[in-house]
């Protein structure tokens, strides 16, 4: 398959995929500047699927990827947690004390608050740029001394660069959620063998006292574990709101029962995908941890 990403080779994007999918799987990487530009290359069909970062443990929601999963028409197919480790990154010959400029997705900068700040207040400036691998991607093509970049060790590897120092992040227990988007055909496909237990689904409510109470209310009944909501404003419609939410499930008939439920409450209610919840990478870390006290 072809597999829009954002970002160039080296991207957090980039190990999402290759995590994902088995090598076999995948037959060419579309590099994409923005995430305006993955959904393009779905829809001309440029690229089979696409992996989009969706939210973030520290720096929350990707709020405008919502509107573009709607409006695209897409189906999530699946999804994964990444580790988000960042790194500074510099030419070989650098060291930490020769750097005067450090480039970097203003999120990375963000993350690494803790490492920076110090830096900073010695002169070092913090430049934003549209991405982390592409910042260590110009320093390695311009041969750029001086300038160091945020991004992850991959990046490096990809582009020649020294790793300075590694794991800066402020916040260790730092994840990313992604998301595996692709045409209606690919995704039934793909969930065909997949053992369904998790869907995301979008709604707008009327705008009445205890509206979205009531929703929540059925779905509790039904057992049904709400995982995310996320509202967001309908353009053209002031204060109307759209919600997007995940849905977590053991028993997928009465997961449908409950959607039949909710949908006289709602309006335009859909279902974006059905899906294999993806384990998170601290609870890989806690089963194995027991497997051992086990043995």
């Amino acid at each position: 398959m072809r597999i829009a990403i954002q970002g160039v080779l080296g991207s957090f994007h980039e190990i999402a995929t290759r995590q994902y999918f088995d090598n076999t799987e995948i037959s060419d990487i579309i590099q994409c500047n923005t995430f305006n530009d993955l959904f393009d290359s779905l829809e001309f069909k440029n690229a089979d699927v696409g992996i989009v970062a969706i939210e973030n443990t520290v720096a929350g929601s990707i709020i405008p990827n919502y509107a573009l999963l709607k409006n695209s028409g897409l189906k999530i197919m699946g999804e994964m947690y990444l580790r988000i480790e960042q790194n500074l990154v510099a030419l070989k010959s650098e060291n930490i004390e020769d750097i005067k400029e450090i480039h970097s997705h203003p999120m990375a900068i963000q993350q690494c608050h803790d490492f920076l700040n110090p830096l900073r207040r010695k002169g070092v400036k913090l430049i934003d740029s549209e991405d982390t691998a592409l910042s260590a991607k110009r320093i390695a093509d311009n041969n750029l001394k001086g300038i160091a970049a945020i991004s992850s060790d991959l990046a490096a590897t990809q582009y020649g660069l020294k790793i300075l120092d590694k794991s800066i992040e402020t916040n260790k227990r730092n994840y990313t959620r992604f998301l595996v988007v692709s045409n209606d055909i690919i995704y039934k496909h793909h969930t065909q063998n997949k053992h369904i237990n998790k869907s995301s689904i979008n709604f707008k409510l009327p705008n009445e006292e205890g509206s979205l109470s009531r929703v929540l209310s059925v779905l509790a009944f039904y057992k049904i574990n709400l995982t995310k909501i996320q509202s967001l404003p309908v353009v053209g419609k002031e204060w109307e709101y759209m919600f997007y939410a995940d849905l977590v499930f053991t028993n997928y008939n009465k997961y449908r029962l409950s959607l039949d439920a909710i949908k006289p409450l709602t309006i335009d209610l859909s279902i974006i995908g059905e899906y294999e919840k993806a384990k998170r990478p601290f609870e890989n870390k806690i089963t194995k941890e027991k497997e051992v006290q086990t043995v």
